[in-house]
């Protein structure tokens, strides 16, 4: 027999189509949900729930900064793996026709189909229930949209024997909208410094709520104000005043009358308040229900001890 008229079908690499279909899948099932989740933000952010008893915008500008920082890994690896996974279709068009693209494509298929069917039930009973806020519109559509986005896209695919002339328009039309919210996140976050100096500026109120804590303690203890803010040390318990995170100057205390009772406490602030922020920004803690909004630069917070609120300890014979 002439081995040279045997023909050897290249091997197929089995665990390589594996590894690469699921991090399509897992990175197109990210992507998706970090730009919903993005869109959800934005929607937070420009149509607050009035009815609402508790929202940090603190909080939802965390959730924008999380998703942008996925869609910046996250979104263009899947683009990669796509653009890798067709030119290998090209060059095996066994792997496309594999049992493993195959189920994960109609897994896909099924999960947006599920998503989909569940967003229009969300609709009609919010919409029986009252629900007509352009808020929940808003957010129902583009629940829709994406799902429907993808689930049209990949339907075509997988009836296809060879790659669909999509791929390159689905791509870019991705891209466009991947970068349209991201560059429209930047205008709500702002800068990384921005965002460094509000952290600051959190922490210095956080500080200050902790000291007005120390000095109501220090009152009900010893019966007077601390003179300053070193009294105020404890070495048992190891507090010692904080200082301003940034600049490491003491905050600024002052006793405007003993006798009723009356401080304040300074601080040096890098912005103005974010609206909205200052009932769920800051830790709870004594002092929560005052008011802590501040503008840009040194601002000064009075207080009074209310002497019935805050009696004096009964020391034990």
């Amino acid at each position: 027999m002439d081995n040279q008229n045997i023909s050897v079908e290249p091997k197929r690499n089995i665990p390589r189509d594996l590894f690469l279909h699921l991090l399509a899948i897992v990175t197109l099932y990210w992507s998706a949900i970090s730009f919903v989740a993005l869109l959800w933000q934005f929607i937070n952010y420009y149509f607050p729930n009035v009815l609402a008893s508790y929202y940090s915008v603190s909080y939802s500008l965390g959730l924008i900064r999380f998703e942008v920082s996925s869609l910046f890994i996250v979104f263009p690896l899947f683009v990669i793996v796509s653009w890798y996974l067709n030119k290998i279709y090209r060059r095996e068009a066994v792997v496309r026709e594999s049992k493993i693209r195959k189920w994960l494509l109609y897994l896909t298929l099924f999960v947006a189909a599920l998503v989909v069917v569940g967003d229009l039930v969300a609709v009609i009973n919010n919409l029986l229930g009252g629900d007509t806020t352009a808020r929940f519109i808003l957010k129902a559509l583009s629940v829709l949209l994406v799902a429907g986005f993808v689930f049209g896209y990949y339907f075509d695919d997988v009836r296809r024997e060879t790659p669909s002339k999509l791929g390159k328009p689905f791509a870019w039309v991705a891209g466009v909208l991947v970068l349209v919210v991201i560059v429209w996140s930047f205008f709500i976050i702002g800068s990384p410094n921005s965002a460094r100096l509000i952290q600051y500026d959190q922490q210095r109120v956080s500080d200050l709520q902790g000291i007005q804590s120390q000095i109501v303690n220090y009152w009900q203890s010893k019966g007077a104000l601390p003179p300053t803010l070193v009294n105020l040390s404890d070495t048992i318990s190891g507090y010692n005043a904080p200082v301003d995170p940034q600049s490491k100057v003491n905050y600024e205390y002052n006793i405007k009358d003993v006798t009723n009772l009356s401080f304040e406490l300074c601080a040096t602030f890098s912005k103005p308040t974010q609206k909205d922020t200052t009932r769920a920004l800051y830790p709870v803690g004594a002092g929560i229900d005052q008011n802590w909004d501040h503008s840009a630069g040194t601002v000064c917070f009075a207080r009074t001890i209310d002497k019935q609120l805050y009696p004096i300890f009964s020391k034990v014979k």
